[in-house]
């Protein structure tokens, strides 16, 4: 039910579905109560320009992108564990497996640790939503992919379970616990990385951040250019920056419902 109701609230309180409840309330109250309707319109549409706008979002996104960073260089572990996202199977036309764009940077920082012998294993975590029980889970397309990028097959475990980030925590436990792994490098997304390494400490499991798949740290202009068009520009409404707050959203709302579940 937890998991059922953190893929609910995302899109139900995300910016975009914030503008449409705002909208069918406009409509709703436009004909008895016209005054009340346009002022859900208005509503609506300063929420969509304000969650749209680049300033707003980058501000949201840096907040969560900064709160882990790794304060020197990354020490060695008993196990990189990576997260997953969301991955597309091998089912044709698909010709090969398919990643999104925060589960591909995981896995090549995943890689990358591996290659610099920050562990000898990595944990690939992610099983499969429970209405979706006809897809291949998670991290056995993570597997194939990492293995690709050089991890042999014999240094991966795959975490099969899970369907949310606390399931993530609970089951890369029950593998560290069983293995005698004590410290861990946890590969996420940076925006993802407040909400995966409270969870992972909550399972008592030594975990040591080690972000990837920034946004707020990508420059969009030349800052030595200073031209003022640049900054008029990020003052329109534009999807990406309107993707970024729903993102950070999202990662919020996580926070809060796992808080009151009790899970963190």
């Amino acid at each position: 039910m937890v998991v059922f109701l953190s893929k609910l609230l995302a899109p139900a309180l995300s910016p975009i579905g914030i503008v449409c409840e705002l909208l069918i309330v406009a409509i709703v109250t436009l004909r008895s109560r016209p005054k009340l309707g346009r002022a859900f319109v208005v509503l609506a549409l300063v929420v969509l320009v304000v969650c749209s706008n680049q300033w707003f979002a980058a501000a949201l996104v840096r907040y969560l992108e900064t709160r882990d960073l790794p304060a020197a260089a990354l020490p060695r572990a008993g196990a990189i564990v990576v997260l997953s996202s969301n991955t597309r199977p091998a089912i044709p036309p698909q010709p090969a497996t398919a990643l999104d764009g925060p589960t591909a940077n995981r896995l090549l920082y995943g890689a990358q640790l591996y290659r610099e012998g920050k562990a000898p294993l990595v944990i690939v975590s992610g099983g499969r939503v429970p209405w979706l029980k006809g897809q291949p889970r998670l991290s056995e397309n993570m597997a194939e992919i990492i293995e690709l990028l050089g991890v042999p097959k014999s240094a991966i475990i795959q975490e099969r379970e899970s369907a949310d980030t606390y399931q993530n925590a609970v089951d890369v436990e029950a593998i560290l616990k069983q293995r005698r792994i004590g410290r861990i490098l946890l590969v996420t997304s940076a925006m993802h990385m407040p909400r995966a390494l409270a969870l992972f400490r909550r399972q008592g499991v030594e975990a040591i951040a080690a972000p990837c798949d920034f946004f707020s740290f990508t420059p969009r202009h030349d800052p030595e250019a200073g031209f003022w068009q640049a900054a008029a520009i990020d003052l329109l409404p534009n999807a990406n920056d309107l993707g970024m707050t729903s993102l950070a959203v999202r990662e919020l709302l996580g926070m809060a419902v796992y808080r009151a579940a009790g899970r963190l």
